[in-house]
């Protein structure tokens, strides 16, 4: 590991790439051993084998580097990765295959084996190489993600070869079981791989936030689903790691506490780091230059065989691909570092090594490691130049922008913090005005810089596109903190990041901008549920909590899409000010925003007017987490001033954390309406007291609708008292075909007293606004608790009587207790 540490510091100031190196000094201590005897003890005590690369180094290198990976890229790109992870391989095997059999005179099905085993690329040397060189977005994750893929390919074609090796014959049976099993293996371990990855962050969304728990979790996950998938289920170990690994990345991460989440990284990157350290050194260790000096024809004609069909499947199968609908075609210049840039490494070594001993194995070792040093050296030390050569090495338009605005922003601020130094005294003014001199030059620099790529590079449109993008970032952010914080649940926060990379990948990839209400993709309720469940008494308290869970999340949905873009049109508006983008641009993004946030608003004023308790509850909840987070700030505070012991602290800490988790941004499950309480505020039945109500209230009936969804139809008759629980209904009549609506009822509303008690003639419909719930009190079923209960009678019968004073004076067409 200190030879790793001290190739790593070499490779930061040289520019070489670290595996490379890594290579190079594992060949040069295999060499010096010969030289000096204490060397040579230590190249016979360390040594590598496939079971060390299989179980102890892959599993951390392939879950980091899916955690990382970017699933938006893999999933555009999804069809041109599995096109050369998977028939890709097998042509380049048959490729490589028949060119050795033609070339070194070995048997046609030994020579496919080398072809399996050499076709696979190799993800730890590939995504190692392509992070230090800094390559593009969409060129990594093509190369990235076939290597990552293409490895359950070559393992299980090895698998099948071998076999064939071992009897000679392959009928037609097993070539079809053979078929199979390489379906099972790739797509069931990564179906395990993403079912493991799913349950775990269900587990860690449960936990408390700590470190040593969620990132400890992680280790094990890694290399339980490698295990679990690769001893006991006979399934591809790698692609579960990798279905792991990219669960998590995506999906799992919010679940992820916000405080962990740094740590975790940045853990997983040592720990990777020191396993490429290890495996790269160890197979440079395992170089043996007399042996490959002796086959030293044969490797030149494997890697010429290696280096044919790789050209053939990147330049001859990648163009077919790309002439499918709706793909982004790969351009010439990113095929061609896609065929230089298909370096292999240790799984191709852990294959061959791992053969059984045969007549062909040492001459397959020395083969296949000639082939993997030439890939790591030739190609490794090659591919910067050559995507220097090709440009691609250069910044994005956008990321060039952005590093110039830094600098301006960056030397502004500069300028304001200066007069503060001298305030304090005992700072030369001279010194703070050569540094005032400087920044004000780098300004104007950066000006020139800005106004130059404004002049050469950018239109109007493409500028549009990348402040927007710019602003689409900020609400992301916003989003991210305000889950953090609590104020929103999880699955509104996927809702709303869902919206924002919908936008995201029009403007990046499309080239436009389309308008996108992300409050309407969740506007209609699934009505025929509600409609084929509703109706049962069996799931009628089921269907009564989705429906309620949706008005939350429809709530909350507007809520946070309000919040969002204020503070984009704030941050917006702060950004106007700055001269590198223009104000009409600023200005055109402004308009969006504004438009959304009155879109919101009005959303919003609706929801409020419709379901008040979920918007007082709303803010209520909010409240509550806006007062514990101020205490806990306050105690972290404390804790590093000292003024409260660190361990009480701790323990403040752990009990304020609890309490925000049970507020969490989360929507209201259940909502408890009373029907006693609602039934008070009826007029006719004011007067009871408590028993009575009760009573009452246990013949009453809950009955929901949906949105636009008829109550009652004029000309229908009616007997029955409805009152509004939650919702919003309205009271509306028809004449010669105009429709007059009368009164709009609200939660604690309530309509048909007369037609309780016999006295009604129905002259209105009753439609609902919104998905509603009332309480239903039939005619029947008050007379009959009439009969049994005197004073019940009586009190209704001059309740009533005072009922009827009342209504002649109310409007036309209302009953008391309506709300116009």
């Amino acid at each position: 590991m200190l030879t790793a540490l001290i190739v790593y510091q070499v490779s930061r100031r040289s520019g070489l790439p670290f595996t490379v190196l890594l290579v190079l000094t594992g060949i040069s201590i295999t060499f010096l051993s010969g030289q000096f005897p204490a060397l040579a003890n230590i190249e016979k005590a360390v040594s590598i084998s496939p079971d060390l690369i299989l179980y102890v180094f892959l599993p951390t290198l392939i879950f980091e580097s899916s955690y990382g990976l970017d699933a938006r890229q893999l999933r555009r790109n999804a069809a041109q990765v599995l096109t050369l992870a998977i028939p890709g391989l097998l042509l380049s095997t048959a490729l490589i295959g028949v060119i050795v059999w033609k070339a070194l005179g070995v048997d046609l099905s030994a020579a496919l084996l080398i072809g399996a085993i050499l076709s696979a690329t190799d993800p730890v040397a590939v995504v190692a190489l392509f992070r230090q060189i800094g390559a593009p977005a969409r060129l990594s994750t093509l190369i990235e993600g076939e290597s990552l893929f293409n490895d359950a390919t070559a393992l299980v074609l090895s698998k099948i070869l071998l076999g064939f090796i071992a009897t000679g014959v392959l009928t037609g049976g097993e070539l079809q079981s053979s078929i199979l099993d390489f379906f099972v293996l790739f797509f069931g371990g990564l179906s395990f791989g993403v079912v493991v990855g799913y349950l775990s962050g269900e587990l860690i969304g449960w936990l408390d936030s700590d470190p040593i728990l969620e990132i400890g979790l992680t280790i094990v996950l890694a290399y339980l689903a490698f295990l679990t998938a690769e001893e006991l289920l006979h399934l591809s170990g790698i692609m579960a790691t990798l279905g792991v690994g990219l669960t998590l990345g995506t999906w799992g991460r919010l679940r992820i506490a916000s405080t962990v989440r740094g740590y975790l990284e940045q853990f997983w990157s040592v720990l990777a780091f020191t396993a490429n350290a290890l495996l790269f050194l160890l197979l440079g260790m395992q170089v043996s230059l007399p042996q490959l000096l002796s086959v030293w024809d044969l490797v030149l004609w494997v890697i010429l065989a290696m280096l044919v069909s790789r050209g053939l499947v990147i330049f001859g199968l990648l163009p077919l691909v790309d002439k499918l609908p709706k793909l982004e075609p790969v351009g010439p210049g990113y095929r061609f570092i896609m065929f230089w840039g298909g370096l292999r490494g240790a799984i191709a070594l852990a294959i061959v090594l791992s053969l059984p001993e045969s007549s062909f194995k040492d001459l397959f070792i020395a083969l296949v490691t000639g082939a993997v040093l030439f890939t790591l050296l030739a190609q490794g030390l090659t591919i910067k130049p050559v995507m220097g050569l090709l440009k691609l090495d250069r910044l994005p338009l956008a990321d060039r922008l952005s590093l110039i605005e830094r600098d301006l922003t960056a030397h502004r601020r500069a300028i304001e913090r200066l007069p503060e130094l001298q305030r304090g005294g005992l700072f030369s003014s001279r010194v703070a005005h050569r540094l005032n001199l400087r920044s004000q030059q780098a300004i104007a620099d950066a000006r020139e810089r800005i106004d130059q790529l404004r002049r050469q590079q950018l239109t109007e449109d493409q500028e549009f596109n990348l402040f927007f993008l710019r602003a689409l970032a900020e609400e992301k952010a916003h989003y991210n903190t305000m889950f953090d914080n609590g104020h929103l649940s999880e699955s509104t926060t996927r809702r709303l990041l869902t919206i924002l990379e919908h936008q995201t990948d029009t403007l990046r990839y499309e080239h436009g901008f389309h308008q996108v209400n992300g409050h309407r993709q969740y506007e209609y309720i699934e009505h025929w549920l509600y409609r084929l469940l509703g109706g049962s008494s069996l799931f009628h308290g089921l269907v009564e909590r989705i429906r309620i869970s949706h008005i939350g999340h429809y709530y909350e949905m507007a809520w946070g899409h309000f919040q969002g873009s204020n503070h984009v049109i704030n941050s917006l508006e702060r950004l106007a000010g700055l001269e590198s983008t223009p104000t009409s641009i600023v200005k055109r993004v402004l308009g969006h925003y504004r438009h959304w946030n009155r879109l919101a608003a009005e959303k919003l004023q609706r929801l409020n007017h419709d379901f008040p308790e979920f918007a007082l509850l709303t803010q209520e909840r909010l409240g509550k987490r806006i007062v514990l987070l101020a205490e806990l700030e306050t105690t972290r505070e404390q804790a590093s001033l000292g003024t409260i012991p660190k361990g009480l602290a701790e323990e403040i800490e752990e009990g304020l954390q609890k309490r925000l988790k049970a507020l969490r941004g989360q929507v209201v499950q259940k909502f408890h309406d009373d029907p006693v309480q609602l039934l008070a505020r009826v007029p006719l039945f004011s007067q009871l007291p408590t028993r009575l109500l009760r009573l009452v209230a246990q013949s009453c009936e809950a009955v929901t609708l949906e949105k636009h969804e008829y109550l009652i139809r004029q000309g229908s008759q009616n007997d029955r008292l409805y009152i509004v629980s939650r919702g919003s209904i309205r009271l509306q009549s028809h004449n010669q075909g105009e429709e007059r609506r009368l009164s709009t009822l609200i939660a604690g509303d309530s309509f048909g007293e007369s037609a309780l008690l016999g006295e009604g003639h129905p002259d209105i419909s009753v439609v609902a606004q919104t998905p509603a719930r009332l309480y239903m009190l039939s005619r029947s079923r008050l007379q009959h608790l009439m009969g049994q209960d005197r004073e019940l009678n009586q009190l209704l019968l001059d309740s009533n009587a005072k009922q009827r004073e009342i209504h002649l004076a109310s409007p036309p067409g209302l009953e008391p207790g309506s709300n116009p």
